[in-house]
């Protein structure tokens, strides 16, 4: 017991600890609730997705809406379009889209398809730039969508350049869902494809994220060797074969990300 208390009594104190704000983070999490696939929900739904009682989610929600940042129907919340200031406060303070932007349209210059940049923002990646030639996903892209970083090109990108620990903290905790019948959901197959994507220096997805689409994506190596960000180009499957992938698109993103590592 002497020694439990002693281990206990010894344990360094957080110290962001007393300025850390609960009440924000659970602000923060009832907006995250809500989504393409979710744009209404219920109280009930809220405090589903989010873990917290249905009486702060309420608190939480009838702020929100008292504030303009959500609307209320009498059963369904959704959110305004007042909440695209928080967005629009992080673009208009960063120039990253400006300056990755006109990268972006070399890449489709020189491919003829679509190119997109994106960070990791927790377990999913962020769109931060795109240069569409057509549309070729069932959902809409653009700077600020969300796709799971496990079965994405430019998520696997990212991730495969992080820390050995914080890989296998993203291992333990990720969800594996099958988005499409070639979607890998094994973690050991998905520490392999990590390990593949270091040697090849790219990662490719052939269906995985959606049938009918395939997408290779370049790390943008920082002089530091650390990666944020990633760059592809996604095509239909119908018009390149996964073998191909490589030769066709690889150049192009290549030329581009080695001008960008001196201005990121």
């Amino acid at each position: 017991m002497k020694e439990r208390a002693e281990t206990t009594e010894t344990r360094p104190p957080d110290p962001d600890a007393k300025e850390f704000v609960a009440s924000l983070e659970k602000g923060l999490a009832v907006i995250e609730a809500f989504g393409p696939d979710q744009p209404r929900l219920t109280l009930a739904d809220v405090a589903k997705r989010t873990g917290i009682t249905r009486a702060a989610a309420r608190r939480y929600l009838r702020t929100l809406a008292k504030l303009n940042y959500a609307e209320f129907d009498g059963r369904y919340f959704s959110l305004s379009p007042r909440i695209l200031r928080l967005g629009y406060a992080y673009l208009s303070s960063s120039s990253l889209s400006e300056r990755l932007q006109p990268a972006l349209e070399k890449i489709s210059r020189l491919t003829g398809e679509s190119s997109s940049a994106a960070m990791l923002d927790g377990d999913d990646i962020v769109y931060v730039a795109r240069s569409p030639t057509q549309r070729i996903m069932s959902v809409s892209l653009g700077i600020g969508t969300r796709l799971p970083a496990y079965c994405t090109s430019l998520g696997r990108a990212i991730l495969a350049h992080q820390s050995a620990e914080a890989i296998d903290a993203y291992l333990k905790r990720v969800k594996l869902e099958p988005r499409t019948p070639r979607t890998v959901t094994r973690r050991q197959d998905l520490r392999d494809r990590l390990d593949d994507v270091r040697l090849r220096g790219c990662a490719v997805i052939d269906e995985e994220l959606e049938l009918g689409l395939r997408s290779i994506a370049l790390p943008l190596i920082e002089p530091n060797g650390s990666v944020r960000i990633a760059l592809n180009v996604s095509t239909q499957a119908a018009r390149v074969s996964a073998n191909d992938m490589e030769s066709r698109f690889l150049p192009a993103l290549r030329e581009v990300a080695e001008g960008l590592r001196h201005i990121l």
